[in-house]
């Protein structure tokens, strides 16, 4: 009996991840409780287990008197000199229970102790292993749809995919693999409650550091993202490495590592650009792939006024605002765009207004002169101005 005993705690440790040290505590409670149900009293019941060996005890203590006024506490002189021959008056006894005694409820009791205690266990194991996933992606496999939410089977346990974290247009069948974020654990009484998303720009990020050997090491670093789910996304990057680039390394050969990330998700637009410490240069790469002929960018407020081509007007603020939307997520700046006509006549963006600006700005480069200036404010041609455009950041 206790060579199947051991096997079985062994089964469970294996399969369940539950330690023997808490399927011990869980024998103990249930013969406790089983000596409860059976005697009324559990108070002096104490239970010794032999880890080794799976040897148990189960004994009450019953104080030694000459007159025995509780069964379940006291225990008479002579019946006591029985068990242990020099016993006296006001000694503690160990006295033997024997499990086999117990009556058909009592054992069911104990019974439903140690399963109870194996569920709570399961499922607190369950819930922190999935509680260490938290906030990164995993694989999970369609099962069914709940209403307009989806049931997906991540491994020992269920996600929810609500309708608000699905990307519009996306259908899945049943048994389909796909890869979610996972938002939220809950711990609820019915077991871990998992939550899940495929439109977090965490899940851009987390699919690149598991495509992009360069991101998981550290040598290329995301600075910020920015996602609209099912169109584009735009992801600033930037290397701590001067002989790794940082673009190059996030496409692949032959964009072999961005094509992989984008079939993942569905065809989603991946806009990949490099990040630049001066917020007028991150401005200007963030519009891409619109041409800026200059940007003015005010790091206390959080704004910035950029000026482009007139036939580059429509690429820069990109389909419904979407290219602009997108560069202001991922700079965090409110970012207003001009044509060069409609910056001549708007006060914000006259050369006079430019120039106002830069006498208070110390660190301007001064290879860009004032008629250097004053051609971009009034003629701003791309096809004469081979040069970036010029950054004004206060």
């Amino acid at each position: 009996m206790n060579k199947e005993l051991m096997e079985a705690l062994d089964i469970l440790e294996k399969e369940k991840e539950i330690s023997k040290d808490t399927l011990f505590e869980a024998i103990e409670n249930s013969l406790i409780t089983a000596c409860k149900n059976h005697f009324g009293k559990s108070d002096n019941v104490k239970v010794e287990i032999d880890r080794e060996t799976c040897d148990f005890l189960c004994y009450a203590e019953k104080e030694v008197v000459e007159e025995v006024e509780d069964e379940c506490l006291q225990i008479s002189l002579e019946d006591a000199q029985e068990i242990k021959s020099d016993a006296a008056l006001g000694d503690i006894i160990h006295v033997e229970i024997k499990s086999k005694e117990f009556g058909r409820i009592a054992t069911q009791n104990a019974k439903n102790v140690i399963l109870q205690k194996i569920r709570e266990e399961e499922r607190s194991v369950i819930y922190n292993q999935y509680f260490e996933k938290e906030k990164d992606i995993v694989t999970g496999i369609v099962q069914r749809y709940i209403g307009k939410n989806i049931s997906i089977n991540l491994g020992k346990a269920d996600g929810i995919l609500n309708d608000s974290e699905q990307v519009k247009g996306e259908v899945f069948k049943p048994t389909e693999r796909i890869k979610v974020y996972i938002l939220e654990v809950k711990n609820t009484p019915k077991g871990p409650r998992i939550l899940v998303s495929r439109t977090h720009p965490e899940l851009v990020k987390r699919l690149f550091e598991a495509e992009v050997t360069e991101i998981k090491d550290g040598t290329v670093e995301i600075m910020s993202i920015a996602r609209e789910a099912g169109s584009r996304t735009k992801m600033a990057v930037r290397s701590n490495n001067p002989n790794v680039d940082a673009v190059g390394a996030c496409v692949g050969l032959n964009g072999a590592r961005v094509n992989s990330i984008v079939e993942e998700l569905c065809g989603e637009k991946i806009d990949i650009i490099n990040w630049d410490e001066n917020p007028g240069n991150l401005i200007q790469n963030a519009l891409s792939p619109a041409k800026i002929v200059a940007v003015f960018a005010d790091p206390d407020e959080k704004t910035a006024k950029v000026v482009v081509p007139d036939y580059q007007l429509s690429l820069a603020i990109g389909k419904e605002g979407q290219n602009a939307r997108l560069a202001a997520r991922l700079t965090g700046y409110k970012i207003d765009i001009k044509s060069e006509t409609q910056a001549k006549d708007a006060p914000g963006f006259r050369y006079e207004d430019y120039m106002d600006e830069y006498d208070e700005y110390d660190e301007y480069d001064e290879e860009y002169e004032e008629s250097d200036l004053q051609e971009y404010a009034e003629e701003g041609s791309e096809d004469e101005y081979d040069e970036p455009a010029p950054d004004m950041t206060e």
